[in-house]
């Protein structure tokens, strides 16, 4: 309506006030400002959700906001009390003119007929037809003829039903009284309400301990053991446990301590008996007699010294003599009342509940009735304690003598002292007795482990923290002493202690009445026992402050110790100002354990933010800033100046104890600050030029001769992955000196530069590579630096790599700057540059190609035609492709890194195959994707057994009926009794339908409902028998599919709908009804449990007890012959798990059960609501209905389309509904194979299956068939030719999938030794004439002879530069093969080898170009080889090729030395390998002229590779993390992960994220890699230094 001022002028807000008591206007008030906080206004959504509810329709409710007098600020507190008073006690008057003001006109004085028809349309749906009797004399009428027709009729529309037709049912005030669950809990129970609300805060801290989050036997019993024995700690639970859910809840923690501790004494050792009642069977067994006096003998040698008559017997006899005495019915046990009997007059059986007291008071949190009972409970825990002497790793706490002695006089604490049976010694020499409780595991190595609140304000025990508060004892058994007058103090009392409790609770401060002399003692304060230094920075630790030097402190003098669950419980009753724990340590000088008063104070320094402007600068990423130089074309504002040493600040200081070692403090400090481990270091700071990296994880502060108030500096990582102390020695090296660190060689850390772990990950495997590596350190490099190649980098990559390697190797740095190596790249591949994270693969294969090219032998390079296969055999066109490749590519890196690829197409028409040979340096191997997804669903049955969960692999694209198809065979269910259902917040969000495809939910779960088998009556007992045939009921189906799409899951149409069979009330005229036709329910309905919340601050009476859904919703069948005690049957079959039987009464050990509704028949009542189970179905929103009660009777349930709300009793609720049983789900053992099946690794081999398998290319990817003359239909297949010595195996985590970018987290499984990839090499074809292929090897080898006589040394190497297109579809192309692969090739068997004179059987040679020593690496010759391994010699064993043509024998003549006479390896280079002439064995591969003296071995070396380094991807695509693991010279394995170089153990190499693999192959003599360098000469670098420089000075600014 608009409306700027309230419509209620007529009612003032003073009248409105007179008509409100003073305790109601208050409750108002403070319910406003709960809503609206310190505004003065009320939102309009704050008063539709606090004022009126969700059930009033919306258009009603914004008519009612604004005749209130809102506004689009809000509702002013003033007109909405005017507004809520006449509504609920307004007179019929004022309500008339109320109305009368709805559809008044501005100037309020009429109406008009058509804003009244407006308003009726828009609020009721519909006009009335007795409103043309209001408007019979005009468009217009008053307000008295309004007035008139209006009480007349009172029914005509929502607003005069409501406040005049006596529809009004709503008040200001609710007196109702609903029991709160503390109140339920007082009346059954012992406990008073105010110790349930302080035991619950104890509770809840305990359970936070939990790892499952259920307080079960795993947390319980180390909170009780010790001082419980530990064969009682099980029984104990189960005492408690009544339920036997293996959970204690709330309610069975307050039963049980009322049980132990309040109760009369029969009631508590009722408790007992329970306790050793193992089986539960009622009776005590003869072997349950006997553990428990075993257990009991060994509690009363804990706690007492005295002795008993029963020490002098055996425990069999004390068990005789029980039996013989007690056992009534003479069966060889004790029932409940036989151990009654005995226990009364049994000291032992006393002393144990004198125990149990303890327990339950100090670790479980309930508080003593008085305080004399405190302070036998706090003496009797530490006589016990002090038996034992200290333990380290355990925490105790300091008192202030002062405000210990003021609780020991108001609790009448005996003042003999306690003594130590072992003293302890004080960190600084002073004596003290204390012993100690075990604490937090991590945090107990620290030495400062507790986390308690330390500032004065934090005194209650609801402000502590759950882990720290939670965290009780949990070590070694401690044996205590008790006093008699304990026991006789606790058990004194009975059931009369409301005016102890009183006492004990008596105000916040804690004070006695004034009547009593002594007053309980306020908070403990231990101020003066520290020191009032100001703090320099705040503390990290929770030691609680620095004790006082300036005297000598000593125990029992200044301050006296408690142990740990003393002080917790001491906390829990009194507060604190300050918490001051200490640890037991043992140290290495002394014997005996000591408190360490005086932990080492350290302070810890941060790196302060340089400042920065806004504009950015990438070159800061290339490590631009390390050098002081920047492009002049760019701005400098976000490069802080390199020259200033980086600025640390005094951020943080902690006490932690000198037995701590460097690994705690960094675990502590991470998870106190938040930081992830890997991503913080810590450095011993000793000037500001000289700090110390503290990476030994061993070493103890002692052990480092740490003093106190020592700096040490927390480094955190930066988010570009570099670190900001390395960052600023680099940016000042020439200002600091470098402490050179020896270290193994090979071992040292690359520091990251900006987001470089990419690069550094792909150096160190390379720099581990072990040939190429000797191949830069020995400096052979420099002898053949290409610097005139157009496509190389002017020999800047290889000159900058070695000088890096050699550096790497020095073994006398433990890290190094890669800052040149960084600068050339960037220079010359502007795409790494930036600060973006890049692909280390990519990085590795341009690294690798430009050292090729700038090692490149060939300084001119021939032109190639590259002719087609055409029909010619493989091994030729494959030849003659090497051959090619070698003519324009040789060097180190084609020598160790190359091999051969064939691509092969074969037409579907006519099958014509076209081949193709390629060289390549990686061997790139896309993962599968997955195309199955894992779905876990829970079953939900109508027979109310536990719900059962199941785990599916589903197609990506399977809709839900193949899902319920698949489930169905799981869960012995037919597919049209599955209901699939999205459930979110206990209610169901949708019904997926089953041509829908099936999707993740992402605000809810999904879950299978069994449901009746359509056209079955109802019954209960057999809900899914079929009686009849089923009645066709299409057409409704129908409709609602098309409407509200909740038809689930394509349930049939002919099943019997729940109809309607009377209309609702007053025709539901505000629309919330749904037709009949359009009910969603066809044979069942929906019904989910609710509670009322109930709210002291409220505005009307429907908002005081607010509902609430909790639990699963359920499914119940409903038909027309389903009657309303049906319903009722139904739910409770499928409820009653959830709710506890109600043992006998004569069984319990509990508290009496007071609670009438539980003998009902059933703990709940039926109400029909709406789909959001807020209001009623039947009922307009006027009623304000919560729902309409569903009377259990026989008659026929005709509930419409109305949902069903399981209103549990209040006290049923609280105590009977078991929350725990609500999680409780089975686990079908398809989940367990599911899983394993979507997280099954797959292996390397299935990889290279999938790499060389054949695949169809589809329309898009036409091929020009050559004898077609056309584009036809082919399929390809990519198959390995040649094997390198080196294979990198390149796994392709990051894909191209449904046009975007995404990462498989594929585990691939890879073998570290005995790697064999000959099942994929390439058959061969052997039908060639010998004499062809021995003249073709003829000439290659003259050529060769040739040009070693003319002296050029370009003979052999390889390379693979011009050859970088991408792969399609997963795999390389025949026209585009990437050079990211390593392929294997495969041969045909040996039976198909031809024989040849002088050659063995079986061997198959080929022409090879410029190899000496080949490696048979096709099928057949490894079979021969191993055949024949045993004959040849031992010199057989040394050499390899690059790994290129793999021929079956590489029986040679040494033809290519220069030298034949040396011993050392020939300078001369023959596809990457020299060989020595003596190791010739006489075998002739080529024509006699070629005889002596170079005669070549006839090498035959196994495929079979040996893994050296891996390079991990961990994290995100884009982002994530580089770490590289190689194997060292020394057989040793190292993690390389930046800067940090770690020796790991080889089962420590997460292996599941690697992404890049190198592998070396077995038996090779990597010496014969490297060329001879005498005779020749070494380059100058002199120029390139200079032209480095130059290139500086034109890119850079010096700083």
């Amino acid at each position: 309506m608009g409306a700027k001022e309230s419509r209620i002028g007529f009612l003032s807000y003073d009248e409105a006030v007179k008509r409100v008591t003073d305790v109601e206007l208050k409750r108002l008030r403070d319910a406003f400002k709960r809503t609206s906080g310190l505004s003065v206004y009320m939102t309009q959504q704050c008063f539709f959700r606090e004022v009126l509810g969700d059930g009033v329709p919306p258009k009603v409710a914004e008519v009612i906001y604004n005749s209130f007098g809102g506004t689009s600020k809000g509702l002013h507190f003033n007109y909405l009390i005017v507004g809520l008073v006449l509504l609920t006690r307004g007179r019929d008057e004022e309500k008339a003119k109320y109305i009368f003001s709805l559809f008044a006109s501005d100037s309020g004085t009429f109406v008009v007929r058509e804003d009244v028809e407006n308003m009726l349309r828009s609020v009721d749906g519909e006009v009335p037809p007795s409103l043309r009797k209001c408007f019979t004399e005009g468009e217009k009428v008053n307000y008295e003829k309004f007035k008139s027709w209006l009480l007349q009729n009172k029914d005509a529309f929502t607003f005069s039903r409501w406040l005049l037709s006596g529809g009004v049912c709503v008040t200001l005030t609710d007196d109702s009284d609903t029991p709160t669950f503390y109140q339920t809990l007082a009346g059954v129970t012992h406990l008073e309400e105010s110790d349930i609300i302080d035991l619950e805060k104890r509770y809840w801290l305990l359970k936070a301990q939990s790892r499952t989050g259920r307080f079960d036997l795993e947390t319980f019993v180390p909170l009780v053991s010790p001082p419980i024995h530990a064969s009682l700690s099980e029984g104990l639970f189960h005492a408690f446990d009544e339920n036997r859910d293996n959970h204690i809840d709330f309610k069975e923690i307050s039963c049980g301590l009322s049980a132990c501790c309040r109760g009369p004494v029969a009631e508590r050792q009722k408790f007992c008996f329970k306790v050793f009642d193992v089986d539960r069977d009622g009776v005590l067994s003869r072997d349950e007699i006997h553990e428990m006096v075993v257990a009991l003998l060994e509690v009363w040698k804990d706690n007492r010294t005295d002795t008993l008559p029963e020490f002098d017997s055996s425990v069999s006899e004390i068990v005789e003599d029980i039996l013989k005495m007690h056992d009534t019915t003479k069966q060889g046990h004790l029932t409940l009342e036989d151990y009654q009997i005995w226990s009364v007059k049994s000291a032992l059986a006393n002393e144990f509940l004198n125990l149990l007291f303890q327990v339950c008071h100090i670790v479980l949190g309930l508080r003593p009735a008085t305080p004399e009972e405190e302070g036998q409970i706090i003496r009797g825990w530490l006589e016990r304690e002090s038996r034992h002497g200290l333990q380290p790793s355990q925490n105790w706490f300091l008192i202030s003598m002062q405000w210990w002695q003021q609780w020991k006089d108001y609790v009448r604490y005996d003042n003999k002292s306690i003594v130590m049976e072992q003293p302890s010694v004080q960190g600084s020499g002073m004596r003290s007795s204390q012993s100690a409780a075990s604490v937090e595991p991590i945090l107990n190595r620290i030495g400062l482990v507790v986390r308690s609140p330390s500032s004065p304000e934090e005194k209650f025990p609801d402000n502590i923290s759950s882990s720290s508060e939670a965290s009780e004892s949990t070590g070694n058994s401690l044996t205590p002493h008790i006093s008699s007058s304990a026991t006789d103090v606790c058990f004194a009392r009975q059931h009369n202690i409301s005016d102890n409790n009183n006492q004990c609770f008596s105000s916040a401060n804690g004070h006695l009445p004034n009547s009593l002399a002594v007053q309980r003692p306020g908070a403990i304060d231990n101020q003066p026992l520290v020191t009032t230094e100001p703090m320099k920075a705040p503390t990290l630790t929770m030691e609680g402050g620095r004790l006082k030097k300036s005297h000598q402190l000593l125990s029992g003098r200044e301050f006296e110790t408690v142990p740990e669950p003393v002080w917790r419980a001491l906390y829990h009753w009194y507060g604190a100002n300050l918490s001051l724990p200490r640890p037991v340590i043992k140290s290495t000088v002394k014997a005996q354990p000591e408190l360490e008063l005086f932990p080492l104070y350290l302070l810890f320094l941060r790196q302060q933010p340089a400042t920065r402007s806004p504009q950015s600068n990438i070159w800061v990423n290339m490590g631009m800033s390390s050098l002081r130089m920047f492009p002049p074309h760019m701005p400098r504002g976000n490069v802080p100046s390199p020259n200033a040493p980086l600025k640390r600040v005094l951020a943080y200081t902690g006490c932690f104890s000198r037995m701590c070692t460097i690994k705690d403090i960094h675990e502590y400090l991470s998870q106190r600050l938040r930081i992830k481990e890997e991503d913080m270091r810590l450095w011993l700071y000793n000037s500001e030029n000289y700090l110390t990296l503290l990476d030994d994880e061993d070493h103890t502060l002692e052990s480092l001769k740490i003093p106190d108030e020592q700096h040490l500096v927390i480094e955190v990582r930066n988010k570009d992955m570099s670190w900001p102390e390395e960052m600023s020695f680099i940016a000042n090296s020439s200002k600091i000196d470098r402490h050179k660190v020896p270290t193994e060689k090979g071992a040292t850390g690359l520091s990251n530069l900006g987001n470089t772990c990419f690069m550094n990950s792909s150096i160190q495997c390379v720099s581990n590579t072990k040939p190429l590596t000797e191949y830069f350190i020995s400096g052979r490099h420099l002898y053949e630096l290409n610097r005139t190649n157009p496509i190389g980098m002017r020999g800047h990559m290889a000159k900058c790599y070695g000088d890096l390697v050699q550096e790497l190797w020095s073994g006398t740095q433990k890290n190094v700057a890669p800052l040149k190596l960084r600068w050339t790249i960037a220079k010359y591949a502007p795409r790494f540059n930036g600060f973006q994270q890049q692909d280390s693969q990519e990085l590795l294969a341009f690294l690798l190609d430009g050292l090729h090219e700038d090692l490149n032998r060939v300084h001119e390079k021939p032109y190639v035609e590259l002719k087609d296969s055409d029909g010619r055999p493989d091994h030729e066109v494959a030849t003659e492709a090497w051959e090619n490749h070698l003519r324009r590519n040789r060097s180190i890196v084609v020598d160790l890194f190359h091999g051969q690829l064939r691509s092969q197409v074969k037409c579907k028409t006519c099958g014509h195959i076209s081949a193709r040979f390629d060289p390549f340096n990686f061997l790139s191997l896309p993962l599968p994707m997955d195309s199955s997804m894992h779905l876990e669903i829970t079953v939900i049955k109508l027979d109310g057994s536990t719900p059962v969960r199941y785990g599916l692999r589903l197609n990506m694209d399977e809709k839900y009926m193949g899902l319920k198809k698949q489930l169905s065979e799981l869960c012995s269910l037919k597919p049209e009794q599955i209901l699939l259902a999205e459930v979110h917040t206990s209610n169901i969000k949708n019904f997926p339908l089953d041509n829908q495809k099936v999707r993740h939910s992402v605000n809810g779960f999904l879950c299978a409902f069994e449901i009746p088998v359509p056209g079955s009556p109802t019954s209960v007992t057999s809900p899914v028998q079929t009686e009849k045939p089923p009645i066709a009921n299409g057409t409704a189906g129908n409709n609602h599919i098309g409407k509200s799409g909740l038809i689930p899951n394509g349930m049939p149409s002919t099943v019997v709908p729940c109809t309607l069979e009377k209309p609702l009330a007053n025709g539901i005229p505000n629309g919330h009804a749904v037709p009949v036709q359009d009910s969603p329910f066809i044979g069942y309905i929906i019904a989910m449990h609710r509670k009322m919340m109930r709210t002291e601050l409220y505005f009307l009476s429907s908002q005081k007890n607010r509902p609430s859904l909790f639990g699963m919703p359920l499914i119940v069948p409903c038909t027309v012959h389903t009657s309303k005690k049906d319903l009722y049957d139904a739910v409770w079959i499928q409820v009653s798990r959830l709710a506890s039987p109600l043992p006998p009464q004569e069984a319990s050990n509990h508290a009496q059960d007071c609670d009438d509704s539980l003998g009902y028949q059933y703990p709940f009542t039926l109400r029909v609501v709406q789909k959001d189970g807020n209001s009623c179905a039947w009922c307009p929103w006027y009623r304000f209905c919560r729902g309409c009660t569903v009377d259990c009777n026989e008659d026929r349930a005709s509930l419409g389309n109305a949902y069903i709300a399981v209103d549990w009793d209040p006290t049923a609720l609280h105590l009977r509904y078991q929350t725990s049983q609500e999680r409780i789900v089975e686990e079908h053992p398809s989940v367990e194979q599911s899983r394993r099946a979507q997280a099954e690794p797959i292996s390397l081999d299935s990889c290279l299956k999938a790499f060389t398998s054949e695949e169809e290319l589809g329309e898009d990817e036409l091929y020009y068939c050559s004898k077609c003359k056309t584009h036809r239909l082919a399929t390809k297949k990519l198959d390995l030719w040649r094997l390198p010595p080196v294979l990198i195996v390149h796994l392709k985590r990051f894909q191209f999938v449904n046009g975007r970018w995404i990462k498989s987290q594929k585990i691939v499984k890879f073998p570290r030794e005995s790697f064999d990839p000959s099942a994929f090499l390439a058959p061969r074809e052997v039908s060639q004439s010998l004499g062809s292929l021995q003249s073709l090897q003829s000439e290659c080898l003259v050529e060769e002879l040739q040009r070693l006589e003319r002296g050029d040394s370009s003979v052999s190497s390889i390379s693979t530069t011009t050859l970088a297109s991408p792969p399609i579809s997963g795999r390389a192309t025949p026209c585009s093969i990437r050079r990211v692969g390593s392929p294997l090739s495969r041969n045909s068997s040996p039976g198909s080898s031809p024989r040849n004179t002088g050659r063995k059987q079986g061997r198959l040679r080929l022409p090879q170009l410029g190899s000496r020593h080949r490696l048979c690496n096709s099928k057949e010759n490894l079979e021969a080889c191993s055949t024949n391994k045993e004959s040849e010699s031992e010199a057989e064993q040394s050499a390899v090729t690059d790994g290129e043509n793999l021929t079956p024998d590489a029986n040679t003549q040494d033809t290519w030395s220069l030298d034949a006479s040396s011993n050392d390896c020939d300078v001369i280079m023959v596809n990457g390998l020299g060989q020595d002439s003596s190791q010739s064995n006489g075998h002739s591969e080529v024509s006699a002229d070629l005889d002596t003296p170079h005669q070549r071995n006839d090498i035959c070396l196994e495929s079979l590779y040996n893994l050296y380094a891996i390079s991990c991807h961990s994290g995100i695509m884009g982002g994530g993390h580089y770490v590289t693991y190689a194997k060292n010279p020394n057989e040793k394995w190292y993690c390389y992960n930046d800067s940090s170089c770690k020796e790991v153990h080889s089962d420590e190499i997460d292996t599941d994220s690697a992404y890049i693999l190198f592998y070396e192959q077995q038996g090779v003599d990597y010496s014969q890699f490297l060329p001879k360098t005498e005779g020749k000469k070494m380059a100058d670098t002199t120029s390139m230094d200079e032209d480095f420089e130059s290139d500086y000075k034109k890119y850079c600014v010096l700083q």
